[in-house]
């Protein structure tokens, strides 16, 4: 009976003091094991871990990747428009040795204190380098200042154990003060664009005009031209026309152009003219004339 009495409070300790040494590591994270504040265990792997009753401590560090919101810097590009703008982080614990050597309790608010100073550094580089404007930032060109800022910040977070695995500008703004002037500027950029944009217009416009002015005096000149050649050779065929009926018959021919000068020269209906009666005008107008302009007329 005695036995018993010793024996059960030894079973008691000995299961207490099994599973006071024994812990659980969850996949989701990962675990140092410290004794009097020495790091003596790190353990990645998800399982059951072992450590000394009393004497060991068990820290668990999150193995999943955790987030991070900058607060809003102020930031200068190339083109002196100031900006404000902040990000979004996401990040993991990769070493925990070294996080926990870099950190010590501060544990995650530390984490998020340092890399947030990182990240501040690294987006006003970035953004205020060479060659970086605004429109840069506002452009598709962003992607790549992005990742130049997360590998330029996983650099640096590389000895607090950290892994920076993406960053992401979320909101780029004017600041307050600064945006009725940027305005203004926007637009008196906007109207020299527009005014360089009508003064090539303008020039291509005389160009075409003077052109146009070209073509149109070398096609004039040329029509003049021909139109001077064939009037030439249409009077050259009526002359030679002229000519073979005068030498066929030469009274019928003048009596011809008599009645075509008659008919020109009465035409109206309110027609005067003065001369002598015995004028060759009217010849043909006589009784015998006429005769025998008939008498020609019926020989043909």
């Amino acid at each position: 009976m005695r036995a018993t009495n010793y024996i059960l409070p030894v079973i008691v300790i000995g299961v207490a003091a099994l599973l006071s040494s024994i812990f659980i590591v969850d996949e989701r994270e990962k675990v140092l094991v410290l004794r009097f504040g020495q790091i003596k265990q790190s353990v990645t792997e998800p399982g059951l871990g072992f450590k000394v009753p009393l004497l060991d401590e068990v820290y668990s560090f999150e193995d999943r990747i955790l987030s991070l919101e900058t607060p809003v810097i102020e930031v200068t590009p190339a083109d002196d428009r100031r900006l404000e703008v902040d990000a979004f982080v996401l990040y993991r614990i990769s070493n925990i040795v070294q996080y926990r050597q870099a950190l010590g309790a501060g544990g995650e608010r530390e984490a998020e204190i340092q890399l947030s100073d990182i990240l501040d550094g690294q987006i006003r580089a970035v953004l205020g380098s060479e060659g970086v404007t605004s429109n840069t930032i506002l452009s598709p060109e962003r992607a790549g200042l992005m990742e130049r800022i997360r590998l330029l910040a996983d650099a640096r977070a590389t000895a607090l154990g950290l892994d920076v695995v993406d960053v992401r500008l979320r909101q780029t703004n004017l600041p307050e003060q600064n945006f009725d002037a940027t305005l203004r500027r926007m637009i008196a950029e906007r109207e020299r664009e527009a005014t360089d944009e009508r003064a090539r217009g303008s020039e291509a416009a005389l160009r075409v005009t003077a052109l146009a002015d070209r073509n149109y005096e070398t096609i004039l000149s040329e029509a003049r031209r021909d139109a001077a050649i064939i009037e030439g050779e249409a009077d050259a065929e009526r002359n030679r026309i002229f000519a073979e009926a005068y030498s066929r018959d030469q009274e019928f021919f003048e009596f011809y152009r008599s009645l075509a000068a008659y008919e020109e020269a009465l035409k109206g209906t309110n027609s005067t003219m003065v001369m002598s009666p015995d004028s060759d005008f009217f010849n043909y107008l006589k009784s015998d004339t006429g005769a025998r302009a008939d008498a020609a007329s019926d020989g043909n």
